[in-house]
């Protein structure tokens, strides 16, 4: 039973791991598209306007 029980420590330890990396990935993924999109408007506004710098 002991066994069992250390066992099932591991596991919800691996598990709470590894969901914290999912979600850190998610926000980085969240944060990724939003400087992609932050990207897009700044070259958008830059070829619209003519400025080369």
């Amino acid at each position: 039973m002991n066994a069992f029980l250390i066992i099932l420590i591991v596991i919800a330890i691996v598990i709470a791991i590894v969901g914290s990396l999912v979600e850190a990935v998610n926000f980085l993924i969240w944060v990724g598209i939003a400087l992609l999109v932050l990207a897009v408007i700044a070259w958008l506004l830059r070829t619209i306007t003519g400025r080369k710098r």
